[in-house]
């Protein structure tokens, strides 16, 4: 388990669900896997442009230990590393649709009223 890392006990059901995505990052990088399927690491990163590497190996880390992504490695020259999402990754990622539709109707309300939101 990745040092400083919250494992409970929770208040709720929505405490514990943020303490696994929480950052910017990983509910990014499922979406990113949701999409696109098995994706390489450089793919990731040039799928979430911002994200730093050592952000990036981070949040995968902490994602495959949370049991939401697997990570495969192919004992090649040079060697090759694809992450996918697993059944329990799936499951959190419909989980957050709604979210991120109501993420959507709100960048399209703010759009609507003149309010510039960041890209």
């Amino acid at each position: 388990m990745t040092s400083g890392a919250r494992r409970g006990p929770y208040i709720c059901g929505i405490d514990a669900a943020m303490d696994v995505v929480s950052g910017k990052w990983k509910s990014l990088i499922l979406w990113e896997l949701n999409n696109y399927g098995t994706r390489r690491f450089g793919e990731l990163r040039r799928g979430l442009p911002g994200v730093s590497e050592k952000m990036l190996i981070q949040h995968l880390r902490e994602m495959e230990e949370d049991g939401l992504i697997h990570r495969e490695v192919y004992r090649e020259v040079p060697p090759r590393v694809e992450y996918s999402l697993t059944e329990h990754g799936a499951s959190l990622n419909e989980a957050l649709r709604p979210l991120g539709e109501w993420g959507r109707r709100r960048s399209e309300r703010l759009a609507a009223e003149g309010v510039a939101t960041p890209a």
